[in-house]
């Protein structure tokens, strides 16, 4: 059962967009409806300490520099560890806050007991009304891709049900206590990007579910920290989908997808990069790939 007006630990990461972050803390500020909450902004070793202008924009706000930048998961890592709420609302900085984000969140939880995780629906920030997620489509054991349901749609409401889902979206997802303690925290081997995939695999491997709440919308400015398109994001996506199948699939998708990243994959980005030009890319891709060899697979 869960009880009334339960604490919510809000935990965002901050890495050199101080800007962005306080942008984010004013629409806490501005549009949280739910007041029970604490607020908790990781710097993940910025080159400037930006505590000054977050306590400015936010005075309550519990701000954790970090020494060296850990990733996505260990910068969330380090707010699950002193976070004190009932429930983690893990949320990008890159985004700003609806009225009735968190109750709608919440209600997921009070309605269903098997949940275990809970994301929003996302809308652009540069372009409300259309939609980026409304729930994730399985992660396919022949491409190790997978896409978000909705993406790009205009809003009509066709996505207005709750629903089970895949994954959560790890701009935006809320978790009770007791499951993180169950579960264990975020994989911090992946570093940047895949780690929500594989920690709601670890969450519904103890028999949760994962679930899409459109009741609560949340707006999302999208890849503000990496760029859109950048050698480190080709990096880490690439070295984190090879990642993800070992750690998560068996070992008949394991062979299939060997078979399409090896025939399909690795010809088509390399003769992609070398035609565009993109030598950075080019050498992230490879860096993704060789950084498997010889590499033992840990589990949480």
């Amino acid at each position: 059962m869960l009880k009334d007006n339960p604490l919510i630990s809000i935990i965002t990461l901050n890495w050199n967009t101080t800007d962005v972050t306080c942008d984010f803390l004013r629409s806490i500020s501005d549009q949280n409806t739910y007041k029970n909450i604490e607020v908790i902004v990781v710097d993940n070793a910025s080159s400037e300490d930006p505590t000054g202008a977050f306590l400015a924009v936010f005075p309550s706000a519990k701000v954790i520099r970090n020494s060296a930048n850990l990733g996505f998961s260990g910068g969330n890592n380090a707010g699950i560890a002193i976070a004190g709420g009932d429930f983690l609302f893990i949320v990008n900085n890159d985004t700003e806050f609806t009225p009735g984000l968190l109750e709608g969140l919440l209600e997921i939880f009070r309605t269903y007991p098997d949940a275990g995780m809970a994301s929003p629906k996302f809308h652009y920030f540069f372009a409300k009304g259309t939609i980026e997620y409304a729930g994730y489509a399985r992660v396919s054991p022949f491409t190790g891709r997978n896409g978000m349901i909705g993406c790009r749609e205009t809003d009509k409401g066709q996505y207005d049900q709750v629903s089970q889902t895949n994954y959560v979206h790890g701009g935006a997802m809320m978790v009770p206590r007791h499951v993180v303690e169950e579960v264990g925290r975020m994989p911090e081997l992946y570093f940047l990007y895949y780690e929500e995939f594989d920690w709601s695999e670890q969450v519904k491997r103890r028999g949760y579910k994962i679930y899409y709440q459109p009741g609560s919308l949340i707006y999302h400015k999208e890849s503000m920290t990496t760029g859109k398109s950048s050698p480190l994001k080709t990096y880490y996506l690439t070295r984190n989908r090879i990642l993800f199948m070992r750690r998560n699939m068996s070992w008949t998708a394991q062979l299939l997808f060997a078979g399409y990243f090896i025939l399909f994959t690795i010809p088509k980005n390399t003769l992609s990069y070398l035609f565009k030009g993109q030598k950075g890319h080019l050498r992230s891709f490879w860096r993704g790939i060789f950084w498997q060899f010889n590499r033992k697979i840990t589990f949480n």
